[in-house]
């Protein structure tokens, strides 16, 4: 009887171990994804901006030197690093669709059309910064 309460307590323990760091072993690393050695600087067209969580994203059309519209996919951080840059769900932090915008970020490894925002500046004078550089500015 006590050796059949110890494994249904040590499969019930490891059952809940499994359950409670299942996240964890879901997030990703920027480094993974990102080149975080390397940035580009896009100006563009904001197409879409999507709040959802854990990470927002944003889709920007930039013309190539043929005049060709690309389409880049930014991923933001989480809720609480955007409200510190000073963007708010609510208005989607003055961002739409249709505005002009600068954008640097850390380029994917897989070299696509994305990146990781590290800044925004928008073309009325507005500017939100993500990271910090290597002197915390």
């Amino acid at each position: 009887m006590t050796r059949l309460r110890i494994s249904r307590a040590l499969f019930t323990s490891l059952l809940c171990a499994m359950v409670v760091s299942r996240p964890v072993l879901a997030h990703h690393s920027v480094q993974a994804q990102f080149d975080i050695h390397k940035s580009v600087s896009i100006s563009g067209t904001v197409a879409k901006i999507e709040w959802i969580n854990p990470h927002s994203y944003l889709t920007v059309n930039v013309k190539d030197a043929d005049g060709k519209v690309q389409k880049w996919a930014f991923e933001l951080g989480g809720a609480n690093a955007l409200r510190r840059a000073g963007l708010s769900r609510a208005d989607r932090g003055g961002i739409k669709p249709g505005d002009q915008v600068t954008i640097t970020a850390m380029p994917a490894r897989d070299g696509s059309n994305s990146g990781f925002l590290q800044e925004l500046k928008i073309a009325d004078g507005r500017a939100y910064k993500f990271t910090t550089d290597a002197n915390g500015q």
